[in-house]
């Protein structure tokens, strides 16, 4: 991922905020539930290419569904701009974290805010209780 693609994210989280009619606190609702819509329409996608409704038969392709995969990227990248402003940072963290876990890349101890705690369960606490994600 190349840091112009948060800054067009951040573009794009401009423009919603801009336009849009509800309050600060409902969009971040919203924009986070908007994930659910996005990938309701993946499922869709996949269901068409395989043609799994007999009454519709094969209605998409599998580009269609890699289209509407980018469009989970996007509104999770929106969604998660909107919650902090160090969406790249909290992202980059996440994905080492993964990759440490996954990959065996080294033990990764850090959670997002920085502070080491060592063990998974109080990494969760701290996290779920970390002001600093939260978009004032």
């Amino acid at each position: 991922m190349q840091p112009s693609d948060w800054e067009t994210v951040g573009e794009l989280v401009a423009w919603l905020d801009e336009n849009s009619p509800v309050a600060p606190e409902t969009d971040r609702l919203l924009r986070v539930m908007k994930l659910s819509e996005e990938v309701g329409e993946v499922s869709q996608a996949v269901i068409g290419v395989l043609g799994q409704n007999p009454r519709k038969g094969v209605t998409h392709r599998w580009e269609d569904v890699q289209a509407e995969l980018c469009d989970v990227i996007v509104t999770a990248m929106v969604a998660l701009t909107t919650l902090t402003a160090d969406a790249p940072g909290v992202f980059e963290g996440h994905l080492d974290r993964v990759a440490a876990r996954s990959l065996g890349r080294g033990e990764s101890d850090t959670p997002v805010g920085g502070q080491a705690t060592g063990r998974w369960s109080d990494r969760r606490t701290k996290i779920a209780g970390d002001s600093s994600l939260k978009r004032t």
